[in-house]
């Protein structure tokens, strides 16, 4: 009797998905790492980090991923990855709207008060997250190439000032120019007509309408932050003006802090004593 062949061993034509399962697992790795190297938050990501490597010691990486990553299953049964993950939807801080609260007075207060020049066009308003500016148009306020404000703007800016004097909010005077070149006696650069206008406004502030000097900040952009194009007279015109931004508190928190009084003395002693 003819003995049977004996059978063949079956051959796994799928082996390759376990090393393609350990391809997609490095992956995927790689991208939670790369994800928390790039948070603010170091605290956040040293965390995460630290429950990757628990989880690939412990062998539950998938679950303990997703549930970083926000698409933890709620009660439900439902994922809800796009509203818990780092990168997922947010509701809106009421930090983003602060400053339309805390400035919207002195808006519509320089809004009525100055009603006459914006219609003419010489002021514009806007309230921006970093405060509320007040644009003071060249032609209305300065002669060309000049930085001697002429008299007949001292009502607007006596009308400005009365607002900033009410407040505790430190302003910044911002001097902006267009791009054409100037070379004069007095000024050799934009970057010097631009900070001489805001200087300027800022010794009328001070001397004229007794607005202390500590609460002053003077900076010259020369034709570094146009609003508009420098192609056309129109926009050269735009360009060339004073900014009065009165600062929010959101923006307040970069402001460079004066050092304590006590601390300036005791750096004074010591530096007397050697």
């Amino acid at each position: 009797m003819a003995r049977k062949k004996a059978e063949e061993p079956h051959a796994n034509h799928e082996r390759w998905l376990v090393s393609y399962a350990d391809f997609i697992t490095l992956l995927f790795a790689f991208f939670v790492v790369m994800f928390a190297s790039s948070q603010a938050d170091k605290t956040k990501a040293q965390a995460m980090s630290e429950a990757v490597r628990d989880a690939f010691e412990k062998g539950h990486f998938a679950t303990t991923v997703t549930a970083i990553m926000g698409g933890a299953v709620d009660e439900h049964g439902k994922g809800n990855g796009q509203m818990k993950g780092p990168g997922g939807a947010q509701k809106p801080s009421s930090d983003d709207k602060t400053h339309e609260v805390e400035l919207m007075p002195s808006l519509d207060k320089l809004s009525k008060d100055l009603e006459k020049e914006i219609k003419e066009g010489k002021i514009q308003l806007n309230l921006e997250p970093r405060g509320l500016v007040v644009t003071l148009k060249e032609a209305a306020f300065f002669p060309s190439g000049e930085d001697a404000v002429m008299p007949a703007a001292y009502s607007s800016l006596a009308r400005i000032a009365g607002v900033v004097r009410e407040l505790p909010n430190p302003v910044r005077l911002e001097g902006h120019t267009d791009s054409v070149p100037i070379h004069t006696a007095r000024f050799r650069s934009n970057w010097e007509l631009s900070s001489a206008r805001g200087i300027s406004i800022m010794l009328l502030f001070t001397e004229r309408y007794e607005i202390p000097e500590k609460r002053i900040a003077v900076t010259g952009y020369a034709d570094t932050c146009p609003v508009a194009s420098n192609e056309t007279e129109e926009g050269r015109a735009k360009n060339r003006r004073v900014d009065i931004l009165i600062m929010s508190n959101r923006a307040m928190i970069s402001m460079p802090k004066a050092p304590e009084a006590q601390a300036v003395k005791s750096a004074a002693a010591k530096s007397g004593k050697s």
